[in-house]
């Protein structure tokens, strides 16, 4: 064991190690209030030079729905300008069918993100990802397991993070981390459900890697918990978080925002834009031929064949970000090529034959972002090798220049 926390530690040195302050409200029930989860990430972000400053409210068996109906989480949430907001809901909702959860769970999750952020935008919603009960959960065939309840609260919780552009604090990952490396720690109170000790001093350890970016391997903070098992905990939560920080979506405040499009081509040189940036408030499009938009999911149509470099620049109260592609756009298509006297045939297995009545002077074939991969030989374009997506063939003849999309 000393060697792999040797070898985390290494692993682990380019993070940031400066003093760090976070505020962290905590909105949950028993799963949070059992050991006084709260003041175990404080007291263990305090050993390790950094402090929190953390209220909560965890109405024991709370739902989503509950939360969203107490008015005292409300007053919390609008009472300063916090910079995570955890939300945990009741351990085996996020588990149940998904109809169930889009119906009972996931809107409320939306109801209550929307009113943190009415509150501070720039505040990260935060959500605890729990555990499956130690033996699952009869009452539903899919969660009768642990390994069954715990992939689908997995799910569950990256799906409400998704939904609201928030992050998630992986406990239960970490759980699933240590049952399977490290069976012999006794993670569950004696009711199979609730955390013991060390499942607590687990859930802190995720938290302050979650929140901080940073690793807890050689916290001295302890609370009672067996030293050599501690170790043990503090490893395994950095692994988890930290070796898969985009997973979760972990990002530092001056990161809030990060921006990203994708696009789909109609054909006729019309092309749909759509903003897939993080936490944006305001856009600005630049599409390339000197147009440009601020709408958040612009169409616009080029009048000419080519490969445009597009970008999207994203704004918001929290920080700016942007972003750059080449987008390929193909005016004509097969059939709107009869004056070029082009034609294209497929040879099967993703191989292709230009044919034309006119002399091709060149063929270069392109991929969506806008890098140049081959040079056909005789006329035939071989995608069989390549990634799936989309291609773009670039013909030139006597009479002029044509651009032909091919799909894999």
């Amino acid at each position: 064991m000393r060697q792999t926390i040797l070898l985390l530690f290494i692993g682990f040195s380019l993070f940031s190690f400066s003093q760090d302050t976070a505020s962290v409200l905590f909105i949950g029930n028993s799963y949070t209030a059992y050991n006084n989860l709260p003041q175990m990430v404080a007291d263990l972000a305090v050993s390790l030079g950094d402090h929190v400053n953390k209220d909560a409210n965890t109405p024991g068996g709370a739902t989503f729905e509950m939360h969203s109906n107490n008015a005292t989480n409300y007053t919390k949430i609008n009472s300063e300008n916090w910079d995570y907001v955890v939300l945990q809901a009741q351990s085996q909702e996020p588990s149940f069918p998904d109809t169930q959860v889009n119906t009972n769970t996931l809107p409320y999750a939306v109801e209550l993100a929307d009113s943190i952020y009415a509150n501070n935008f720039c505040t990260e919603v935060m959500f605890y990802m729990t555990w499956g009960r130690e033996n699952g959960d009869p009452q539903w065939q899919p969660i009768s397991t642990y390994d069954g309840m715990q992939q689908r609260l997995r799910d569950a919780y990256m799906r409400f993070a998704d939904s609201v552009q928030g992050s998630v604090s992986p406990v239960g990952m970490v759980w699933k981390h240590v049952r399977d490396n490290y069976p012999a720690i006794q993670l569950y109170a004696g009711d199979g459900s609730h955390p013991s000790l060390e499942g607590s001093y687990l859930a802190a350890c995720t938290f302050y890697a979650s929140i901080f970016r940073k690793p807890t391997t050689g916290a001295t903070y302890l609370n009672g918990v067996d030293p050599v098992v501690a170790s043990q905990l503090q490893a395994a939560a950095d692994f988890v978080v930290l070796d898969s920080i985009d997973n979760w979506h972990l990002r530092a405040p001056s990161e809030h925002t990060q921006a990203n499009f994708s696009y789909n081509s109609l054909g006729n040189g019309t092309v749909n834009f759509y903003n897939d940036s993080w936490k944006g408030q305001s856009f600005f499009w630049d599409f390339g031929d000197g147009n440009t938009s601020s709408d958040e999911h612009p169409t616009h149509t080029y009048i000419s064949d080519g490969i445009y470099t597009v970008s999207l620049s994203v704004t918001s109260e929290c920080n700016s970000d942007d972003i750059t592609k080449q987008v390929g756009v193909a005016i004509a298509n097969v059939y709107e090529m009869e004056s070029l006297k082009i034609r294209l045939l497929s040879l099967g297995s993703n191989r292709y034959f230009i044919d034309s009545e006119e002399e091709i002077e060149n063929i270069m074939v392109i991929d969506a972002t806008g890098n140049t991969l081959a040079f056909p030989i005789n006329n035939t374009i071989d995608l069989s090798g390549m990634t799936s997506g989309l291609y773009f063939a670039k013909i030139q003849t006597a009479k002029g220049e044509t651009i032909i999309k091919l799909s894999k």
